[in-house]
């Protein structure tokens, strides 16, 4: 596993869990959890549109219902639920449509009405004469937030106590390559020798398939985030914007998280513009005027890697026994368990998983494309 975060770690974990696979390494070019795994806003949810990406995100979800038990560490998941807001007759329209898509596909969903809203989240601003009336939200119950590096540790553990090896600044050099078959790698503390290799490294993926020889269609861009001081619990649920680009949730130790839409210019930066931040705090006191008066404390940025149609790729590449993770843009978090899953099953048997079959990287050439920037305004 090249790439020591969220995904890689569970993806490990899940080798050797699922398929008895422990002669497995995870190599990291700086340290466990180190990347957008700890960059993020923890934000867990199902209720996408299209199938395919309705059935692996509620896999996840249904995970993450029993990963503490399994894992026997506590990752302080909070099934809060997850509140999409509507502003405009379009976000209605494309609400009630995946509503009724989730049910479909099995998953809890619920379209409410400004009363409804205020009733699960009194502080949220419902009043019709501002700059975001709310007209209605879907509503996922069973959707929360969990602690994003309790979650890393726990796989890492799990992971460890299965036999796993993990490599700590250990950046991969190059990959080796022979009649189109994966043969090792070459690292900064060394060769290793093997015939699988998968590359978990969220936004720099690309940068490692130009080792293999091949290019991604992928772009990274900085992601921005933010935490005010500690307040008294006063913030219920999550709450998602797609109009406005702002999503917000209350911690478990009392800080606000709120996120923000990603930034427009390519970059492996860990930061972001102030801008952006600057256009999430209008949003966001426009929909909670009470967050007025409290403070910023911190700011930062994760590396999303998206694909033209906002979906991920996980499956196998054009180079034999080297396979991919990556391109799941605002996605990744929420989706760690499942894409541990699916990737091991993959890796394990040099065949996709029934739920990566549709992420394969050859649907940029079949047309087969699964386009969730299409299906709403953003794909948090």
């Amino acid at each position: 596993m090249v790439g020591g975060g969220g995904h890689g770690l569970a993806t490990a974990y899940y080798l050797a869990r699922n398929h008895g696979l422990t002669n497995v390494a995870v190599v990291e070019k700086g340290w466990l959890a180190g990347g957008n795994v700890a960059r993020n806003t923890t934000i867990i949810r199902s209720n996408y549109l299209w199938d395919e990406s309705a059935a692996i995100y509620e896999h996840s979800l249904r995970l993450w219902e029993g990963l503490a038990a399994e894992l026997d560490y506590d990752i302080l998941f909070s099934q809060r639920g997850v509140l999409n807001l509507a502003h405009n007759v379009s976000d209605v329209r494309e609400g009630v449509r995946r509503v009724n898509a989730n049910r479909l596909n099995g998953v809890d969903a619920e379209w409410l009405s400004p009363e409804d809203v205020r009733r699960i989240c009194p502080i949220v601003n419902v009043l019709r004469d501002v700059r975001y009336p709310v007209l209605g939200a879907t509503f996922q119950p069973r959707g929360g937030i969990a602690k994003h590096d309790h979650v890393a540790w726990a796989y890492a553990r799990g992971a460890d106590a299965l036999g796993v090896d993990m490599l700590q600044g250990c950046e991969v050099t190059g990959l080796e390559i022979r009649d189109g078959r994966i043969e090792g790698l070459t690292t900064s503390r060394g060769r290793i020798s093997t015939e699988r290799v998968a590359l978990v490294a969220a936004g720099h993926t690309s940068v490692l398939a130009a080792m293999a020889g091949f290019r991604l269609p992928l772009q990274s861009h900085p992601l921005q985030a933010l935490v005010s001081e500690l307040l008294e619990p006063i913030h219920p649920t999550v709450v998602m914007s797609n109009t406005v680009h702002v999503y917000v949730s209350q911690a478990h130790k009392g800080e606000l998280v709120l996120g923000a839409g990603i930034d427009a210019y390519n970059s492996y930066a860990q930061r972001g513009s102030f801008h952006i931040i600057e256009r999430q705090m209008a949003a966001a006191l426009e929909l909670f005027p009470i967050f007025a008066r409290a403070h910023v404390l911190r700011t930062w940025a994760g590396i999303v890697d998206v694909a033209p149609d906002a979906s991920p790729i996980i499956g196998r590449t054009p180079v034999a026994g080297l396979y991919i993770n990556a391109g799941w843009g605002t996605g990744g978090f929420k989706a760690t368990p499942a894409a541990g899953w699916v990737l091991a099953h993959t890796v394990a048997n040099d065949e996709p998983h029934p739920l990566a079959a549709p992420y394969a990287l050859e649907r940029f050439t079949t047309g087969a494309l699964i386009d969730e920037h299409g299906a709403a305004a953003v794909a948090h």
